[in-house]
């Protein structure tokens, strides 16, 4: 949720057939009272983890067609009614009779693994047959791939059913310097569950606010910088942003081939880690999986077990702790409970810190065109490249661009091509720059395991005229060097969550993971989002327009 700065309502279907549209042009309706506790309280897989979930089926107390359905009839109750979230875009119309099926494979003996008959969520920029991939955009609504992306094959083999797509930030949040997050021109504006005049953060608004608010078991997101750290962390749960090259970007409507990836968000952080085995694998289609195939078949759960943090050395980014003072008291706090269990924690700094904000600029305008280009060809979508994109936005502009405008796009569309000695030169800088000359080197500096920071602060609230007020990040540096971060529930600010982000080197999520399961089993931050109309709190210094991509 940063590189804005730098750079400087309703579609709810149910399949291929019937969709519920309003104009998304129009504000926003004023947020409404929260929902009634009875409503909330009736649901009876609220807050339960994968491990929950499997071990009913497994005693006969429930199946994955009933859990279908009661997920179902709870985006209903809080998605399209109640306080209306306006998290989902489309719902899988097969998601019954696939739940049916793997229901009949059960009680004939047959358990795929831990994600058998368990309802995900997708971010709507990734391909899950028969459903539309729109990215948010009026311009592929009616845009419906004919094969599943990657990870969602990796998915569908482990058992999982894929219950809908999410809504986003239009375009990962690659539009406009001015944009809104968690608002498309599909959708509208996704609100965050904790206060629903917040901004949900983004891009992958969507798929934080449904899981946060229990309609879906987990879901995936994608981020390019920060679409996944920054919305998990205002909305109360785990995220992963996997390595660069873990997880196979084939399929997925793209900004940067350097820096992109699809990642869990989930409520606890072994729910992260059962999805994320579930989904990282080697694809041919996607040459940055190449260098992974040590780690496709790698059980991230089992490393979970061993929870102890004693003699585990910790990094403190203390300059991230300008964010606000809350932040500040609820980062000390998490430090004290580190040390507390025998962690030892240690002021730290990356020495290279934002000396990569330009080159980042540059790559990712540079990779824009020709990735899109590369995604709409291979599928034969309505609109082949980014000028088309660029044309069709300016014939329907009072549709698509009613609150902000196309600037990126506008801006992306003169860059020179991925043979040109500036991107090139550019991309290697910021690489070296956020990896081994600043992450790495950090990390080497004090012989330390992982760093640590505030993910980012306090939920600002929604302002569909002027966009985003951000108040910061600390995962900066891992988007660019393409390095895993994971952010687990810290504490709240006056009910509004916050996270901690723990950062380590290439291909250490096992490592992330088992440090930051020991931290939540201690603190057991998460508190389930209670849809209030409103809330205040203490102000944030606001940087500059940001947006998570």
């Amino acid at each position: 949720m940063r590189l804005l700065a730098l750079l400087a309502v309703a579609l709810l279907c149910t399949g291929a057939a019937g969709c519920r549209r309003e104009d998304p042009a129009v504000p926003a309706p004023p947020a409404q009272a929260a929902v009634a506790p009875a409503a909330a309280a009736a649901f009876p897989y609220a807050e339960a983890d994968i491990a929950e979930l499997q071990a009913a089926m497994e005693r006969g107390e429930t199946s994955s067609h009933a859990l279908v359905q009661a997920y179902l009839a709870r985006i209903i109750a809080l998605d399209r009614n109640g306080p209306r979230l306006n998290a989902i875009i489309e719902l899988n119309p097969l998601a019954r009779s696939e739940a049916s099926t793997l229901d009949a494979e059960r009680a004939a003996g047959r358990v795929r693994g831990p994600l058998h008959g368990i309802p995900v969520l997708l971010k709507d920029n990734i391909d899950a047959a028969p459903m539309a991939t729109s990215a948010g955009s009026l311009a592929l609504a009616d845009f419906r791939p004919g094969t599943d992306a990657f990870l969602v094959s990796r998915l569908r083999e482990a058992g999982a059913v894929i219950l809908g797509k999410t809504n986003l930030s239009e375009w990962a949040n690659f539009r406009s310097t001015r944009s809104t997050s968690g608002w498309s021109s599909v959708r509208g504006q996704t609100r965050n569950p904790y206060a629903l005049d917040r901004s949900p953060c983004g891009s992958s608004s969507g798929t934080a606010v449904a899981v946060a608010a229990n309609l879906g078991a987990v879901g995936i997101g994608t981020e390019t910088d920060g679409s996944i750290l920054c919305p998990a962390a205002v909305n109360g749960l785990v995220g992963l942003k996997p390595t660069v090259g873990l997880v196979s970007r084939d399929g997925i409507v793209p900004i940067s081939s350097s820096q992109d990836t699809a990642g869990p968000m989930t409520r606890t952080v072994e729910d992260a880690a059962l999805l994320l085995a579930a989904i990282a694998g080697r694809d041919p289609a996607d040459p940055a999986t190449a260098d992974n195939s040590a780690l496709t078949t790698f059980d991230y759960a089992a490393r979970l077990r061993d929870s102890s943090l004693r003699g585990v050395r910790i990094g403190l980014l203390q300059d991230k702790l300008a964010i606000s003072p809350e932040v500040a008291a609820a980062t000390t706090r998490a430090v004290a409970a580190l040390r507390e269990a025998g962690a030892i924690v240690v002021q730290a700094r990356i020495p290279t810190e934002g000396q990569w904000d330009a080159d980042e600029r540059e790559v990712l305008l540079s990779e824009f065109g020709p990735s899109l280009e590369r995604y709409l060809g291979r599928r034969q979508a309505p609109l082949r490249n980014l000028g088309e994109l660029i044309d069709w936005n300016r014939r329907h502009a009072n549709r698509v661009m009613p609150l902000f405008g196309q600037e990126l796009f506008e801006q992306a569309a003169t860059r020179p091509g991925l043979a040109s000695p500036a991107y090139i030169a550019a991309r290697t800088r910021a690489r070296r720059l956020a990896g081994p000359e600043g992450i790495d080197a950090a990390l080497r500096a004090q012989q330390l395991d992982v760093l640590v920071a505030p993910t980012t602060g306090v939920a600002w609230p929604l302002d569909p005229a002027h966009g985003d007020t951000f108040p910061g990040d600390g995962y900066g540096a891992a988007a660019v060097a393409g390095y895993p971060a994971l952010t687990v529930p810290m504490g709240h600010s006056n009910g509004l969550p916050l996270g901690l982000v723990f950062i380590g080197p290439a291909w250490s999520e096992a490592r992330l993971l088992r440090i930051g399961h020991a931290y939540e089993q201690l603190t057991r931050a998460r508190r389930p989002p209670t849809f209030r109309a409103s809330v205040e709190s203490p102000a944030a210094a606001g940087a500059p327009a940001h947006a998570a991509h």
